[in-house]
């Protein structure tokens, strides 16, 4: 398998998924703003950042697959950006867990 196949393989899984974390995310963003949660603001305020990364996300991985010069390098941005948002998505549980906020 070449080099090019595996990376569209990676885009095609990007793509569902960091769209279905987004959805996750705006969920979570409703609840908590719909709660009593003592530290709300900081906690809406990672979950915004949080849906931002996976709509960039999902935007760069719908153009890796669309472009054919530059797949590359949407291909490198959205997997970066992707993981960035799962660790900012991370953070959330902690947060609640351990009371760091």
């Amino acid at each position: 398998m070449t080099e090019n196949n595996d990376r569209e393989n990676i885009a095609k899984h990007i793509l569902p998924t960091s769209s279905n974390l987004l959805g996750l995310s705006f969920i979570l963003l409703s609840f908590i703003k719909l709660s009593d949660f003592s530290a709300k603001t900081i906690i809406d305020e990672i979950l915004g950042v949080v849906v931002i990364l996976f709509l960039v996300s999902s935007v760069f991985s719908y153009a890796s697959m669309r472009s054919r010069r530059r797949s590359d390098f949407f291909e490198k941005v959205a997997d970066i950006i992707f993981f960035a948002g799962l660790i900012s998505l991370t953070l959330i549980p902690i947060m609640i867990v351990f009371e760091i906020v």
